[in-house]
């Protein structure tokens, strides 16, 4: 069996010694070759550790990298800015149309949602009783006219007894006692038709007060709108001699009014005349204008907090507005048009210059550039930029509140 040139087994038996078989000379050169590689190899990393090193410096003293931050294009849009309240929906003209006359509700002719018009006929209540009321008025009316024509008929002859007294006294063929009592028994005769003719105008009143009271029962509209609510029924009876029941109620929708529920903090940057509108829930997009008309005075307080009501009037043309709604409503301050915009988060103010601003722009290079911009009107959302900055570029937004030069050590307030 023969074994491999370089085997331990076939030196042992040879008798050669490794270093007999490996000259001296041949083991510095592998030694020298194992140094040269390790020099190598830290060579290599201490270039890598400086290139990351260098590659952090360069990113943190020129600002944040653009592939790390999120960015929002500079557009063009309108802004406003102003105060912000929240709101009910209400009609203008809303009427409750109660019954002046007690007694069942015999027919009802409207509900909820119809439309009416002024004086239409909506609602009837049972009309006999004052029928029959009327009835005894009359019957009354008529015998104390009956009375009326026995009481002249007595005063007329207590007239001609007191003229033929005259005559006798003055024939000396009667006593003038006699003269005496025909003038008591005329006087007595005018005192009764008097009285007969009050009864009859008490009476005639009462009639005519019953009269009113059968039209009662007949109820017309007060105005022309929508009927918004039916608190009667049919069939009802209705006692108005405590309260006015309400039988239906009448609200003009054409024209709604916004009573929106400002703090005591905001209301004095209220003034009459200004600009607002209102945003409803299913419809955040779209826009309802107006113009302040009234601050109420009196405010409503709820868990300390104290509240006034400002209302603005707004056209309801197509009846999309409706009663309670509610409204997100803005009063408008400053107003801009077709400006630059920038989000709220991507401005920043600068250390020691109130009033100043900055913003980063991402290059499309990568790199993270500043810049000093004008600002005009502002709000919670977007920033109007007057100048520094062009349509399209792209700012990084402060979505964590880090995006800052790294020799900004404070800020100060923008406003």
């Amino acid at each position: 069996m023969s074994l491999p040139k370089n085997s331990p087994l076939r030196d042992e038996q040879s008798g050669l010694s490794p270093e007999t078989r490996y000259p001296l000379n041949a083991i510095p050169a592998v030694k020298t070759s194992r140094k040269r590689n390790r020099s190598w190899l830290w060579l290599i990393t201490l270039l890598a550790v400086a290139g990351t090193g260098y590659w952090f410096w360069n990113q943190y003293s020129a600002g944040p990298a653009a592939s790390a931050k999120a960015t929002q294009p500079v557009i063009r849009g309108d802004i406003d800015n102003g105060v912000t309240a929240v709101g009910k929906l209400e009609a203008v003209k809303s009427v409750d149309v109660g019954a002046q006359v007690s007694g069942q509700l015999k027919t009802l002719y409207v509900q909820i949602g119809d439309m009416v018009a002024q004086n239409q006929l909506i609602a009837e209540i049972d009309p006999a009783p004052i029928e029959h009321k009327l009835e005894i008025d009359e019957a009354e009316l008529a015998m104390l006219e009956a009375q009326r024509i026995a009481k002249k008929a007595q005063l007329a002859l207590k007239q001609t007894n007191i003229d033929r007294q005259h005559t006798l006294v003055a024939a000396r063929s009667m006593a003038q006692s006699s003269l005496d009592q025909a003038v008591a028994d005329l006087a007595t005769a005018q005192a009764d038709v008097d009285a007969i003719e009050a009864q009859i105008r008490k009476q005639q009143a009462t009639l005519d007060s019953d009269k009113v009271d059968l039209g009662y029962t007949k109820i017309y509209a007060p105005i022309s709108g929508t009927i918004v609510a039916n608190p009667a029924k049919q069939g009802q009876t209705l006692n108005a001699n405590q309260t006015t029941p309400t039988i239906v109620t009448v609200a003009d929708l054409s024209t709604m009014v916004v009573k929106a529920q400002v703090s005591e903090a905001d209301i004095g940057k209220l003034k009459l005349g200004m600009q607002a509108y209102f945003t409803l829930i299913g419809e955040s997009g779209k826009r309802f204008p107006g113009t302040l008309r009234q601050i109420q005075p009196m405010p409503s307080t709820d868990n300390n907090v104290v509240l006034y009501y400002a209302l603005f009037d707004v056209p309801n043309r197509n009846g999309e507005l409706m009663m309670s709604m509610s409204a997100q409503v803005f009063f408008v301050k400053a107003a801009a048009a077709g400006v630059l915009l920038i989000p709220a988060s991507a401005l920043h103010p600068v250390a020691g210059k109130p009033g100043e601003a900055q913003v980063f722009v991402a290059n499309q290079n990568g790199s993270i550039e500043t810049r000093h911009v004008d600002v005009g009107i502002r709000n919670r959302v977007n920033v109007e930029i007057k100048d520094g900055l062009r349509e399209g570029e792209a700012v990084v937004v402060n979505d964590d509140g880090k995006t800052k030069r790294a020799s900004d050590t404070h800020s100060s307030p923008l406003f």
